[in-house]
């Protein structure tokens, strides 16, 4: 019997673009890191913080619904803890408590202010500072244990199964790969952090004495995106590109972690270096000692906010009151919520600071060039550095 036409039969369905391809692979992806039981726990857990600060959006919506927030602002300009109000004490100490300067640029506590310019920009300032709060302190590392336990799997397990074979033999190229595999990710960072972040805002507009909330805070969940972005783009071409050099997904994970905690650890060891040597050399100096130092801050800037205990500084109508000290057991929060008044000139070493002190400029509670540049060169230089890793090894095995 002969044998007619063995060749390759032509398709006749209609063809897709490629960014069906992106999507196939995304889709897939997201099903079978899905299955695992305990990134169901964590995405879930995820949620569990956001909780504890609409308490807090509440619990200063109330304030001014009750009229305190007057009261609230005397006694945090008189260095007073805000009881009854828990972590967002911090917030609204730090916030309330600078003084209001006169039209000719002068310091006159005693002069009034119009209540509804006060209240606007004020629930402003700590709504941008909770939510940055929020995602600095419990989402990134949230986000860095699902990311390490998701992504060191993405490539390495494709390149140990020789699943290359399938995908390159097909008309997929390297960008729609690496897209496809980003998108999976990106899918886990919006569960993570972007969909909190913006319940947090729904959630502060709805107990907000007027919609019209949202009209004055209209910007506040673009840039909760932009952080997040900020936030996912570094993490996940990192964690691709160590997924990327290992066909052993454990390795990839090791080297995930061991990055931040290396990282985290460098930061830490530089920090207190510069602040025993500041301490040393205050001390050597003549000057007052450091547990005099720490005691006598807060006691200052009751007296005078203004005072910054610098012979040459400028005349207090060009200068910008201190930051008062953040109370002790919520000092996190102060560090998080961008009110340190200090430059970290070590976070570029570190990918958790680097990337709060960015997300800290992108909702506005950070705006020293010095401070922030360098963190967000090295995040560039470390997105830049995976993305050529990624393109190099992701077609290796199908090169001669």
């Amino acid at each position: 019997m002969p044998l007619h036409d063995v060749g390759y039969r032509p398709w006749t369905g209609q063809r897709r673009g490629a960014g069906y391809a992106v999507r196939v692979i995304a889709t897939t992806g997201v099903k079978l890191a899905w299955t695992s039981r305990w990134l169901r726990r964590l995405v879930f857990f995820a949620w569990s913080p956001a909780l504890v600060f609409a308490t807090s959006f509440f619990a200063f919506e109330q304030a001014i619904d009750e009229g305190r927030l007057a009261t609230m602002r005397e006694a945090a300009r008189a260095g007073r803890n805000l009881d009854g109000v828990g972590m967002l004490g911090t917030v609204l100490t730090d916030t309330l408590s600078v003084p209001r300067p006169k039209a000719g640029g002068e310091h006159d506590p005693s002069k009034p202010i119009d209540p509804k310019v006060d209240v606007a920009n004020t629930r402003r300032l700590v709504w941008s500072r909770l939510l940055l709060a929020f995602m600095r302190v419990p989402q990134a590392v949230l986000l860095a244990v699902v990311i390490g336990l998701v992504a060191p799997a993405l490539v390495s397990r494709d390149l140990r199964a020789k699943a290359w074979l399938v995908y390159f033999t097909r008309p997929v190229g390297r960008l729609e790969y690496i897209l496809g595999k980003a998108a999976i990710l990106a899918v886990l960072v919006a569960a993570i952090t972007v969909l909190p972040a913006l319940s947090l805002w729904l959630v502060g507009v709805l107990v907000s004495p007027s919609v019209w909330v949202a009209v004055d805070t209209w910007d506040l969940p673009l840039k909760a995106i932009a952080a997040s972005i900020v936030l996912a783009v570094p993490m996940v071409l990192l964690a691709l590109a160590y997924s990327s050099v290992t066909a052993e997904g454990r390795i990839a994970s090791f080297a995930w972690f061991a990055t931040w905690a290396a990282c985290w650890v460098a930061h830490a060891s530089l920090a207190t270096a510069d602040t025993v040597a500041a301490i040393r050399k205050a001390e050597g100096a003549g000057a007052v000692t450091a547990p005099d130092r720490a005691a006598g801050r807060e006691r200052a800037w009751r007296e005078d906010p203004f005072d910054d205990l610098e012979p040459d500084a400028p005349p207090p109508s060009r200068r910008q009151p201190r930051t008062p000290p953040p109370q002790g057991r919520f000092r996190w929060l102060a560090r998080a919520a961008g009110m340190d008044p200090t430059i970290d000139r070590w976070a570029w070493l570190s990918p958790y600071h680097a990337l709060g002190v960015v997300q800290a400029w992108i909702f506005g509670t950070e705006t020293r060039p010095q401070a922030f540049v360098p963190s967000l060169v090295s995040l560039v230089v470390v997105s830049i550095a995976a993305v050529l890793v990624l393109l190099n090894r992701i077609d290796a095995p199908t090169r001669v």
